[in-house]
């Protein structure tokens, strides 16, 4: 799981970069696969331009800065961000994964959105308009003690997942939530036009 080491108000460890496993988002034919060799990963779309900055998610209230950003997260095309605000208190994971097609995307999605009461404990899945089958889910980390909130939706072929982490109580609202998918759908639907 995209987790982060947000506890409460007591700050992020800054040693401690999220993991960039998409739990349930792994097709059969992606998880069968020997992961990509050197050269491969060289030949490999680079996904990275296309992902939100520390810019797009500062606001009035916060001012977000890039902990870390990967491409290929799991061996897979496409790319992944963590953002922290300046207080250490507020954190924003932002994935995408890239499939042959869009097909693929949704049926991943829609697989994905079944477990997603396994990852947020007290929440159900809301529809939200953003991308395609958008969905959202608040409530409390399953394993630790901080307010969370998780976003899938596809673009095209892309597969977006945003993960929002805060103190306990102060739960990320749903205006600022869909405001920053609708960024990173745009951001795909641009840059992917075209791509191979």
């Amino acid at each position: 799981m995209l987790a982060v080491g947000l506890s409460g108000c007591t700050g992020v460890d800054p040693n401690n970069s999220p993991p960039s496993t998409l739990p349930g988002l792994a097709t059969p034919s992606v998880t069968s696969r020997t992961k990509p060799t050197t050269s491969e990963k060289a030949e490999a779309a680079d996904y990275r331009p296309l992902l939100l900055t520390a810019a797009d998610l500062t606001d009035a209230e916060d001012t977000f800065n890039q902990r870390s950003q990967e491409s290929q997260p799991d061996g897979s095309p496409g790319a992944s961000a963590f953002f922290v605000n300046d207080e250490d208190n507020r954190a924003i994971s932002d994935t995408f994964v890239v499939y042959p097609d869009a097909a693929t995307a949704t049926a991943t999605l829609r697989q994905a959105t079944g477990t997603l009461t396994t990852l947020v404990a007290g929440g159900t899945p809301t529809p939200v308009p953003v991308g395609a089958d958008g969905v959202t889910i608040s409530g409390t980390h399953q394993d630790e003690d901080k307010a969370v909130t998780l976003l899938f939706f596809t673009e095209g072929r892309a597969l977006v997942r945003l993960e929002f982490q805060s103190a306990p109580g102060d739960v990320t609202t749903d205006k600022f939530v869909t405001a920053v998918g609708k960024m990173q759908q745009v951001a795909l639907r641009v840059g992917l036009a075209g791509s191979p």
